[in-house]
C-alpha cells in the first residue's frame, strides 16, 4: 500500500516535470538527492567532483524524463542516467587503470570466515578505497546490478577483463575486511576490564 502511495506520487511528479513545472522539478530533486547523490560518490571520489557530476545528471533527468515510459522502476531509470554520467566523467577526467589478464578471474573469496561486527558504512568506505578500475566493475556488477556484458561495453573493456576487476576487487576487499575485523578484535579485547590478580 505505502510503496502504491509512493508510485503514484512519483507518477504526479513525472508529470509535472514532462510540463516543465518547476516546484515539481524540486520536489523531485528533494525526494532522490540524497540518495542519488550518494550514487555519484561511489563512482567519483572527489565529493566536491561527485557534486558537479549529479547536478549534470539530474538535469539530464528532467531533460530526458519523456524517454521513461513508466516500464519498470523510475528511480531505477534515474539511476542508470546517473550512472553513466558518472562513467562519462570518469572516462574524460580520469584514467581508469583496467588490468587485463584474468588470472584471478574464477577465484571466489570465502567471506565465512568473517564475523559481522561491521556496519555497511564500513563496507562502503573499504569499497571506496579500492584502486579506481576494481571500484567501478565492483560498483556495477555487486551494487547496481550490471551484467559483465553490460559493463564491457559501458567501459570498453572485454567481458573477461570484467571478471578480473570483479575478482581482484573481491579478493582486495576480502584482505581489507579481514584486516579490519581483526583490528575491531583487537579494540574490543583491549576494552575487557581486567580481573584482578588480587
Amino acid at each position: 500500500m505505502e510503496f502504491e502511495i509512493y508510485r503514484a506520487k512519483d507518477v504526479e511528479l513525472i508529470e509535472g516535470c514532462r510540463k516543465q513545472d518547476r516546484q515539481a522539478q524540486k520536489q523531485l530533486y528533494d525526494r532522490y538527492s540524497a540518495r542519488l547523490y550518494a550514487l555519484c560518490c561511489r563512482y567519483v571520489k572527489d565529493k566536491m567532483e561527485a557534486e558537479d557530476v549529479w547536478i549534470t545528471a539530474f538535469t539530464k533527468i528532467l531533460e530526458r524524463i519523456e524517454q521513461y515510459k513508466g516500464e519498470g522502476n523510475f528511480e531505477g531509470w534515474m539511476r542508470k542516467v546517473v550512472v553513466n554520467e558518472s562513467l562519462t566523467y570518469i572516462r574524460r577526467h580520469k584514467n581508469m587503470h583496467l588490468e587485463t589478464d584474468i588470472e584471478a578471474a574464477d577465484y571466489e573469496p570465502d567471506y565465512d570466515q568473517l564475523e559481522n561486527h561491521l556496519e555497511a558504512e564500513d563496507l562502503l568506505k573499504l569499497i571506496e578505497a579500492l584502486p579506481s578500475g576494481y571500484r567501478i566493475v565492483f560498483n556495477m556488477f555487486a551494487i547496481d546490478g550490471y551484467s559483465h556484458k553490460e559493463i564491457a561495453e559501458q567501459l570498453g573493456i572485454s567481458e573477461n577483463t570484467s571478471k578480473s576487476q570483479l575478482s581482484r576487487a573481491r579478493v582486495a576487499l576480502q584482505k581489507s575486511l579481514v584486516e579490519l575485523e581483526q583490528g575491531i578484535e583487537k579494540t574490543n579485547r583491549y576494552e575487557q576490564p581486567h580481573r584482578s590478580t588480587l
